[in-house]
């Protein structure tokens, strides 16, 4: 019976989340409203079609641990090490000052006790991580300087809740509620640095291994596994030790960040997360109490804007403080001003310590929901102040029958690809940048959207049937390991790369590239070879240093690629007197 209830209730929630999230995406609300709309539509306070929300919305919960874990794919720990201010600094000081100023609007619009206004008005102070990653990283922001500043507040305000669970604890004694019976804060700190640190461990000399010993089996569906046993292994210790388990999915994720395997892992785990994202929203909308914004609609809409407009203009004075500008500074503030879906967590644990009763922690569930309600509204808002090249959506690539795939179609790729058509190859071509596309298409390309370095879209362009994959893109933006987990994913196709510098090149010397070229070593050569003969050089002697010059650089680059060392085999740069080729006249 519960099995055939399971089944039904699943049935009722994606179809109905099928039908508002396609009306939702027509009307350009976003999908995430339309779960919402749908979760509280077929809930328990309107139709009444499914379950038990919150034992759907903790199976759903999975959903926040892989977008935990994908985003620790693409921060590497030197990456994260660099973010440590923003973190630490920028992070503390908006938890701390929005908790404190949120609690003091309720302490304003209530009579409740102290302990309960700041077991109320601390936990809105964290904003929805599963709401605010996925648009920043779906719109190719979480990379940028805005989105590194978002991500850095939203990654402490997840590491926050352990210390905001030991001080409602410790609010629930102080106030006579219930025992402390947990372990103190600097015991949970302690704790917390402990399991950190083992994951570490583990993603270094296991992880790393096992995934290396998969990787030569050539199996994709073995990928998949062991990439949802790492993700869930890592939350389900986490909730063994009861830390955070969002905590040690992203830790995971940034021990393998830096190998090989990190596109191939992020491509094969994305369509999970989406849909139990997807699932997590229709749980937060099943729990939406209507009857409790009914009974108090001006105190519901009344607090849910006040925590809306109170988190916007604080985040927007702290982001100013720190040099943004005002622009990106109001994004910022509109983009994290909602409360959280970790708060229903800590308003449960307010409850079991005795600081608030049923009734208060539905009524402010509902002022959190609320303002997750209108998130997709301040996206929008968000998205006009935020500096962005264009918002117009553009076709993502899919595979066509080309023979090669050219990745950036800037004034390098632009070159390699139109060889390539001058040559009867058929070209699927891939960029980034909407003006590069928008320009192109009216010189009559059809260039395609999408980054070219992520596994999904080179399967989707068709990658797995090419020839030959050129990555032309500007700036140092080709790693070994992409290189690495290309070759794995496409054996067949040749990989031709276009590197920013030698420092470059001498990352890429111990990977399978077929060729790879200095973006401006070839021009230089021509245009010494010109400088030569613009002031009378005999064409012979021109040949003979050109001769010499690539040869000297290529036994330098050789070298250097071996050890590592930029300053290998120094000796053979021309310098004025040394030994240079005998001057023909």
């Amino acid at each position: 019976m519960h099995e055939s209830h399971l089944m039904r209730d699943g049935i009722v929630l994606i179809g109905f989340a099928l039908v508002f999230v396609l009306l939702f995406r027509r009307l350009g609300l976003g999908a995430t409203l339309g779960y919402l709309v749908a979760g509280a539509v077929v809930g328990p306070h309107v139709l009444g079609l499914a379950g038990d929300a919150d034992e759907f919305i903790g199976f759903a919960e999975i959903g926040i641990i892989l977008l935990l874990f994908i985003v620790g794919l693409e921060l590497n720990p030197d990456r994260l090490w660099r973010l440590r201010k923003a973190i630490f600094g920028v992070g503390l000081l908006q938890v701390v000052v929005c908790g404190l100023a949120v609690s003091g609007v309720i302490y304003l619009a209530t009579d409740y006790p102290h302990a309960a206004i700041l077991a109320l008005g601390l936990p809105l102070a964290l904003s929805s991580t599963a709401q605010v990653l996925p648009m920043l990283q779906s719109g190719g922001n979480l990379n940028t300087p805005f989105g590194e500043r978002a991500f850095s507040i939203l990654l402490f305000q997840d590491l926050s809740i352990i210390a905001l669970i030991t001080i409602i604890a410790a609010l629930g004694v102080s106030a006579g509620g219930a025992p402390d019976t947990g372990p103190s804060g600097w015991a949970l700190a302690g704790l917390t640095l402990a399991a950190s640190a083992g994951l570490v461990l583990a993603g270094r000399f296991v992880l790393r291994p096992l995934f290396g010993l998969i990787g030569g089996l050539q199996e994709r569906e073995m990928f998949v596994v062991a990439g949802l046993a790492v993700v869930t292994g890592a939350a389900a210790l986490m909730e063994w030790l009861g830390l955070s388990t969002a905590l040690g999915a992203f830790i995971a994720g940034v021990m393998l960040a830096d190998t090989p395997y990190r596109h191939e892992l992020e491509a094969d785990i994305e369509p999970f997360r989406s849909i139990l994202l997807g699932l997590f929203f229709l749980g937060v909308g099943m729990q939406l109490d209507l009857g409790a914004i009914a009974d108090r609609p001006l105190f519901v809409g009344g607090m849910a804007l006040a925590l809306i407009v109170t988190k916007a203009a604080l985040i927007f004075g702290i982001a100013r403080l720190i040099g943004v500008g005002w622009r990106s500074a109001l994004a910022l503030g509109l983009l994290l001003s909602q409360g959280g879906e970790f708060a229903f967590v800590l308003y449960n644990q307010a409850r079991a310590s005795n600081l608030i009763d049923v009734d208060t922690a539905s009524l402010f569930g509902a002022i959190v929901t609320l303002s997750m309600v209108a998130t997709p509204f301040l996206m929008r808002v968000e998205q006009t102040l935020r500096p962005s090249a264009d918002d117009r959506e553009r076709e993502e690539p899919h595979d066509e029958g080309s023979r090669a795939l050219v990745i950036g179609y800037g004034r390098f790729g632009q070159t390699v690809a139109q060889m390539l058509i001058a040559a009867q190859v058929k070209v699927t071509l891939v960029d980034q940048k909407v003006d590069q596309i928008d320009v192109a298409e009216r010189f009559g390309s059809k260039v395609y959207y999408g980054d070219g370095t992520r596994m999904d879209i080179l399967r989707q362009a068709g990658a797995d049937k090419v020839s030959l994959i050129a990555f032309c893109l500007d700036g140092d933006k080709v790693s070994a390991e992409l290189i690495e987990s290309v070759r794995r994913a496409f054996p067949e196709a040749r990989i031709l790369v276009r590197a920013f510098d030698r420092r470059t090149v001498m990352r890429l010397g111990e990977t399978k590239v077929d060729y790879i070229v200095r973006e401006l070593f070839e021009s230089a050569v021509a245009m010494g070879r010109e400088a030569l003969d613009r002031i009378g050089m005999d064409p012979e002697f021109v040949d003979e240093v050109e001769e010499e010059y690539r040869g000297r650089d290529s036994k330098r680059l050789a070298a250097q690629t071996e050890s590592g060392d930029l300053g290998a085999r120094k000796e053979t740069i021309f310098n004025q007197g040394a030994s240079n080729p005998s001057r023909a006249t």
